[in-house]
């Protein structure tokens, strides 16, 4: 739900904060007050679009703000979670408009686009204005609306449908990739023997590169090792070198070590000293007389290293991507040589399976048509209680004789409308008015509100062109809506204000120099007060009061029976 709206240079607004609450909230005032642009302020926040027209004269900037409270509300947190914005149980959305056309749009202080603010804000709130483009005029959006209303057990046809068109596809594409023409698989034949036979070939060791590697590099230094091992030799074994220096040391601390442990602990590392060295020395003269540089060995090398550089260039950086594409193009190779039992067995199966898909496509259609003539019956009944009794509504569901890949099925839906008796059904969008849209779009709201996934609607002066017992009804049926979710309302009618949960009244004011619009959230008294205003009483007048506190009286006990 939208738990507050606040509002900057918007307009006549030069600065406004409205709480709103749970159930019903109605937005009241004289005409010109600058309800309607509550409305549209708020439509900007939830993604609207931008008009300049809208900030205040003499500012550079408009600014709305909206704290939303999306506990519960699993999908609007999926879209979060998916453009990458961090979330508690509340959010705040903040636009920005410049008088330059600059927008800025934040969500949680995250900069995002349009579009991701318009796919997180459908999730938590629908918005209907009088005179705006209706997005449920849209076919796509009709057949939306058809298929909510039929719920699981079509979603359990199209979940079906899923595995069977990501079998067909896969099976295409592999028929794709056999290529066009005999001659066109016999070059590609050729290609792919020619490969692995390469690859073969080589009879390529894991790890051999990398050997390989070191062994040039012992090759390329063969002159530096030799020197490096002759002058080792010399310090180890020459006359003065190392060992003779170890001897030595050991014969004169070994004269000592009857003089003390430590002495004695010297010389056995001396003579383990001496031990090492030997070796060392033995190997040194080793590696020196086996040091040889063979050239057919480096030319052997050299030519392996070119090989796997080769077979690296042409079929991955790496030796397992070298083998992955051996083994992809012997599985190709396979499938081509066996092209006409394999392209047999591939048609076989889209065949089959199309023919599944066909047959839950079908089912889907089936469906839709008999769930539409209940769809239709239950908005005709709610359009006879909003006083629309000569009005007609119908859902035509008509498919394509063709299969499409889609788990969304052939068909295509779109409501037929006629507001009065006699006249023929006709497209909705070519003939219907705003008011009678109004209405229609309530009649929906009562029937889809069960299966609506979101928590506020908002009503721009939907009671428009409505009065009496009509009214009455109108203002129950908003009471039974706003029992599952918020609704945002302006209102005219004495009606709908005796039965909001909360009352707002929007009034203009001057200064002298410039006008201002004002909100103020109403107490028992204020809603009163507006009543009489509404009803064209005087606030002083007993008759007046008694007749507002009746009304409202009566909104209560009638709320608290349509909400039990």
């Amino acid at each position: 739900m939208i738990k507050s709206l606040r509002l900057k240079n918007i307009a006549l607004i030069k600065s406004a904060e409205i709480d709103f609450e749970n159930g019903l909230n109605v937005l009241s005032g004289e005409t010109g007050a600058g309800k309607t642009v509550i409305i549209s302020a708020l439509n900007f926040a939830l993604g609207a679009k931008a008009d300049k027209t809208m900030i205040r004269f003499g500012e550079t900037e408009a600014v709305a703000e909206i704290l939303v409270d999306i506990t519960g509300n699993l999908s609007a947190k999926s879209v979060l979670d998916e453009i990458g914005i961090d979330f508690d149980d509340e959010i705040i959305i903040r636009r920005r408009l410049t008088d330059a056309g600059k927008s800025d749009i934040r969500i949680n202080g995250v900069a995002v686009t349009l579009s991701m603010l318009k796919q997180v804000t459908q999730e938590f709130c629908d918005v209907y204005g009088q005179s705006e483009h209706y997005s449920l005029l849209k076919q796509s959006s009709q057949l939306k609306v058809l298929d909510s209303y039929i719920g699981e057990e079509l979603s359990e046809l199209k979940e079906a449908c899923k595995p069977l068109i990501a079998d067909i596809k896969k099976c295409k594409e592999e028929l794709e990739s056999f290529g066009g023409n005999k001659a066109e698989r016999e070059v590609r034949i050729e290609i792919l023997s020619y490969q692995i036979n390469e690859i073969e070939t080589a009879e390529l060791v894991d790890g051999e590169e990398d050997e390989l590697i070191a062994r040039r590099k012992y090759f390329a230094n063969i002159e530096k090792i030799g020197e490096a091992l002759q002058s080792a030799k010399a310090l180890l074994s020459e006359d003065n070198a190392s060992l003779d220096l170890v001897n030595l040391t050991i014969n004169k601390i070994e004269s000592i070590s009857s003089f003390g442990e430590e002495f004695a602990s010297l010389t056995d590392r001396l003579y383990n000293l001496k031990a090492e060295l030997d070796d060392v020395a033995v190997t040194v003269e080793n590696s020196l007389d086996n040091l040889d540089f063979d050239g057919a060995e480096f030319e052997r090398v050299e030519s392996r290293l070119d090989l796997i550089k080769s077979l690296k260039r042409k079929y991955g950086n790496t030796y397992f991507d070298i083998m992955e594409y051996y083994s992809k193009s012997k599985i190709e190779l396979e499938n081509l040589q066996n092209f006409e039992e394999r392209s047999t067995s591939l048609e076989n199966e889209i065949s089959t399976k199309t023919q599944a898909l066909k047959k839950l496509q079908n089912s889907i259609t089936k469906l839709r048509k008999e769930k539409a003539l209940l769809f239709e019956d239950a908005i005709k009944q709610e359009l006879k209680v909003l006083g629309m009794k000569s009005a007609d509504f119908k859902v035509s569901v008509s498919s394509n004789e063709g299969v499409v890949l889609s788990s969304n099925g052939v068909d295509e839906v779109e409501f037929l409308f006629s507001a009065n008796a006699g006249e023929p059904l006709k497209t909705m969008s070519k003939i219907i008015s705003g008011g009678e849209m109004s209405r229609f779009m309530l009649a929906m709201k009562l029937v889809s509100s069960d299966f609506y996934d979101g928590s506020t609607y908002v009503f721009d002066e939907i009671d428009a062109g409505i009065s009496g017992s009509v009214a009455q009804t109108v203002a129950e049926k908003f009471a039974v809506i706003s029992k599952k979710m918020q609704v945002i309302t302006i209102s005219h009618l004495a009606q709908i204000v005796s039965f909001s949960d909360k009352s707002y009244l929007i009034s203009k004011t001057d200064d002298g120099e410039r006008t201002y619009t004002d909100v103020l959230s109403l107490d028992d008294n204020g809603k009163t007060d507006e009543i009489i205003r509404i009803t064209g009483g005087t606030i002083d007048n007993e008759i007046s009061i008694s007749h507002a506190k009746q009304m409202i009286n009566l909104a209560n006990e009638t709320k608290i029976k349509l909400r039990s």
